[in-house]
């Protein structure tokens, strides 16, 4: 962390925190000016909610658990943003999950690629995929078409925290089950969104991987139901009211 010290009484103590995350990713080549922007985006959203997970979050979060668990080959996607605010929460749900790490961004450089492999590493990760990229997403011209074919290109269920629209559509197209953490429930990401989890990521992720070790040892038709329990289209629409000021149950 830089020099600079939040005391944890300040009302805005995990807002300026996550901030400074981003700022220090940035300095250590991790995250692209540009996601300055994104959280800045996402903070405004998040401040609507009151900085918290609502319960219809909390249930998309135990839905997700229980697609991960469930999945044959589960991926963790990862970008600049999401590694330098939580990469040890993203080891310890794949860890929970048994899913792959797998790096992809918007801005690649090799650089770039080596800084966030490298980090994760430091926070637990034994394998992180991403640099071989001797895949690619159907339908897309840039950077984030490119995966591992043995990560994301295989995977029936991606986690995809912080996502571009674009790319969550080119997924859809592909036939994954796609987990989207987004604070916009409007985004095309949460939209297309099998499973749409609007809420911030540091809260989501520790959030999901308390829901998988609490469904460990769920049968599969226990797991199936809390799925088929499931209603994005309702989800989207409670995150929509908090965000209005309205009924959040």
């Amino acid at each position: 962390m830089s020099d600079i010290e939040i005391p944890e009484s300040h009302p805005r103590y995990q807002s300026l925190l996550t901030r400074h995350r981003i700022e220090e990713g940035v300095e250590n080549g991790i995250t692209s000016k540009q996601g300055l922007i994104a959280q800045g985006r996402g903070e405004a959203f998040d401040y609507l909610l009151g900085e918290r997970t609502i319960p219809s979050a909390d249930e998309a979060e135990r839905v997700a658990a229980a697609y991960l668990l469930l999945a044959d080959h589960p991926v963790i996607s990862v970008n600049g943003n999401v590694a330098a605010l939580c990469p040890e929460e993203m080891v310890e749900l794949a860890e929970a999950v048994g899913a792959d790490l797998e790096v992809n961004l918007f801005n690649r450089t090799d650089e770039r690629m080596e800084a966030i492999v490298s980090h994760l590493r430091e926070h637990g990760a034994e394998e992180v995929k991403g640099l071989t990229a001797d895949g690619r997403i159907p339908g897309l011209d840039h950077e984030r078409a490119k995966v591992d074919s043995d990560g994301i290109g295989s995977a029936d269920v991606v986690v995809v925290p912080l996502e571009d629209g674009d790319r969550a559509e080119a997924l859809g197209e592909m036939g994954k089950t796609e987990l989207v953490i987004d604070l916009n429930p409007m985004s095309r990401s949460a939209q297309t969104a099998t499973v749409p989890i609007v809420d911030n990521v540091i809260r989501a992720l520790p959030n999901m991987t308390k829901h998988a070790r609490d469904l460990n040892g769920a049968s599969r038709e226990e797991l199936e139901a809390i799925i088929d329990a499931f209603d994005a289209e309702a989800a989207l629409e409670a995150a929509e009211r908090a965000i209005r000021g309205g009924d959040i149950d």
